[in-house]
Order: structure tokens, then sequence, then C-alpha cells
């Protein structure tokens, strides 16, 4: 299956009334409602906590904390959504986030994160996913190009055949509930939005630079972790992080300023 070109969004929206922009200004096509992806996700979040281990109360504390100091800067329409966030045991140094709010942190990602602020940035990155409603362009996307609206219109239940095809669209696998990578234009979004979110909220930006400089370490230089295979290269990551960083360190003076210090003991 292949994504539609800019241009064929373009013409595409022109020709019906299912098209937005994403918070950075592209052009998108999103055919679910809002209801209808977010009890996906909430379904998808349910089997996710029923069937991986949930970590201790320490690190889900962390977490929390984080999540809650940038949700709480987001404008009011957005905080409406059911924000939940979960640390789960994982060696797996990832994290997630599905329509509705519903995210994730496993705890091999406090290995890679080793700050308040690294963490912040994976956060703020899984919430730009959301903002940008990421998972309904990619079902729309493939769906209006391949699969036919039909298996939108056909899927009563995550568990039939189609729940677990458009589960795949939505960014979810069907084992574990593990979500799989956006595109590398979605995941660079997400970068530049999260970057201005955890700013915003008082998290230092530029530790999101350092972020990826520990994941450059952690991987030896080489190829990415096979859930990164779809991102963009880590160098990449860091060249869009520095491209956005003036106006990011801007904003976090500003959140200084305002008295916005976030401070989540570290578990």
């Amino acid at each position: 299956m292949r994504w539609l070109r800019p241009i064929a969004v373009t013409a595409l929206c022109a020709s019906i009334a299912a098209c937005t922009t994403s918070p950075t200004g592209r052009s998108q096509l999103l055919l679910l409602s809002d209801g209808e992806l977010n009890e996906m996700g909430r379904q998808a979040f349910s089997q996710y906590q029923q069937e991986l281990p949930t970590a201790n109360q320490a690190s889900q504390r962390y977490v929390q904390c984080i999540a809650d100091a940038i949700v709480a800067e987001l404008p009011a329409e957005q905080q409406q959504l059911d924000w939940q966030i979960r640390a789960f045991e994982s060696e797996q140094p990832n994290a997630f986030a599905l329509p509705g709010g519903y995210m994730g942190v496993n705890t091999g990602m406090l290995d890679i994160a080793t700050t308040q602020d690294q963490l912040a940035s994976v956060i703020g990155h899984e919430i730009g996913h959301v903002l940008a409603n990421h998972a309904n362009e990619r079902a729309s996307t493939e769906s209006a190009t391949s699969l036919g609206l039909s298996v939108i219109s056909s899927t009563s239940s995550m568990q039939s055949a189609g729940g677990q095809q458009l589960m795949g669209l939505l960014g979810m696998g069907a084992q574990y509930g593990i979500v799989l990578p956006f595109s590398r234009a979605h995941e660079s979004e997400a970068d530049v939005i999260g970057l201005d979110l955890m700013a915003q909220a008082g998290f230092n930006p530029s530790e999101s630079v350092t972020l990826w400089e520990n994941m450059q370490a952690a991987t030896g230089g080489g190829a990415p972790p096979e859930w990164m295979s779809t991102h963009p290269g880590q160098g990449q990551r860091i060249e869009g992080l520095q491209a956005n960083m003036d106006r990011a360190l801007a904003r976090y003076e500003q959140a200084r300023s305002s008295g916005r210090t976030p401070n989540c003991p570290r578990p």
C-alpha cells in the first residue's frame, strides 16, 4: 500500500468535505469521526493493559507528572480528551499514543531518557501524534487509495478481521496492542509539535537532542531498533529538532519566566 502524494491529497481534498490542516499547516484527509477513533483507541489501550505488566508506582507517578504538565498547557478543547498514561514493564525502549489521548511508556525508555526533560520530549512527541490526527490521516489515506471506505463502515469489532486490519492502519498492532510506526513525515511532524509542547510546559527543549544522542549511543551508531525501522534516521531527527530549536527555546524561557517549572522525581 502506498501513501497519497501531497498533490494527490490536495486534489482529493478539493472534491470532498473531509479535509483539514495539521498543526504545522499540512493538508490532511480525515474520513473517520473523532468518536470512532477515540473508541478504537480506548479498546486498544484496554487490551494493552490486560496483556502487558504495569510498571511500579514510582515509574507511574513519574510519567504521569510529566504528562500532566504538558497536557495542562494544551488549549481547553484539547484537554477534553480522556488523557491517560501508563508505564509498562518492558525492556523495549518504546512509547505510544492512541486516538482519544491514551498513552504508554515502556520502562526501557527510561534507560534512554535519563532526565525529566528528555522523557518530556518523548511524551510531547506522542501527544503530537494525537493532536495532529495522524491515526485518522493514516487510516483515511490508505482507505481512500487501496482498501475502500467499506472497511471503515463494515468494521464493528476490533477483534474482527476488518477490525484488525483497521488497527494496523491506526498504528496499532494486533499482538499486545503494540503500536506500529507511523510514516516518516508523521514522525518528523510529531517531533516539531512535541518540541513546542514540552517547551511551553517548562521542559528544556534542548534535551530532545540529547535524547536522540543517547539513542544513537544505545544502538552503537548502527541500524535503529526494529520498532524504529520506518522512522526518520536519528541524525535526521536531530537536524529537524535543531532547525526548530530557537523558537522552542524562546517558548521555554517564557514558560520559566511565568513560573512553569515542573519537577517530576525520577524513580
